[in-house]
């Protein structure tokens, strides 16, 4: 069944009873900064990725079986208040077992730092295992595109939950979990981890890719010029 209808209004009630989720839900806040104006969620918020989270999770058949695979960016594994809130939230309600961290470049607005956050519904969250394919990785949308094949041994690691990582042995391994009751010491219950020193990937770019990153970076800046030129209309100099 296909819908034409904004899930964060109301409407999106019905959307439950689900046995498998795969989403990358849009980024950023609603125009104006709005709230969401349904009205059951339990942690209404003006951040539209927290609001579709919380929706995802909710969504789910609770039969212990349902699972769901999210892309969301950075600030909904660090934000504070409502933030944290619904990360617990999640956690109770959900076994959020795996995160890969996603490395910058590989979506159309360029420096967005995103993630695939994996739950099923039905039991809590006991440990979470990160894959992190970000440090010293480079892909861009011109020269060097996210493949299939650059996830393989991310898959190997999720089929088989064994650390690569090994603080004497292998420092930069990147697979590595952590308990629940670890990450709740954590301040702000943040999710947002990084263990692996950083390297000198630029050195090894080619020209190619530098000017794709320079462009990149251009447009992103002249992009925010503008908002930052209409917000500073709308504002009355003293």
């Amino acid at each position: 069944e296909i819908k034409l209808a904004d899930t964060l209004s109301n409407a999106g009630k019905e959307m439950k009873g689900y046995d498998v989720v795969l989403t990358n839900p849009p980024f950023g806040t609603k125009k104006g900064g709005e709230r969401a104006t349904r009205d059951d969620f339990t942690f209404p918020t003006s951040n539209k990725q927290l609001n579709f989270l919380q929706h995802i999770y909710r969504s789910l058949n609770t039969d212990g079986k349902a699972r769901a695979a999210v892309v969301l960016p950075d600030n909904v594994l660090f934000a504070d208040g409502d933030g944290e809130r619904i990360r617990k939230d999640l956690m109770e309600k959900c076994n959020l077992h795996t995160i890969l961290r996603l490395p910058t470049g590989i979506f159309y607005a360029q420096g967005v730092k995103a993630n695939v956050l994996f739950f099923s519904k039905g039991q809590p969250t006991k440990e979470i295992w990160f894959y992190d394919y970000r440090t010293d990785i480079k892909h861009t949308l011109a020269t060097n595109k996210l493949e299939r094949h650059h996830l393989d041994d991310f898959v190997s690691c999720y089929n088989n939950r064994v650390e690569t990582y090994d603080a004497e042995n292998n420092p930069q391994g990147r697979w590595r979990k952590y308990p629940v009751d670890e990450i709740l010491t954590r301040d702000k219950t943040s999710l947002d981890i990084t263990w692996i020193k950083q390297g000198g990937e630029v050195a090894n770019r080619s020209l190619a890719e530098l000017m794709a990153d320079i462009k990149d970076k251009s447009q992103t800046i002249s992009a925010a010029v503008v908002e930052l030129e209409k917000l500073l209309a709308n504002i009355e100099e003293n």
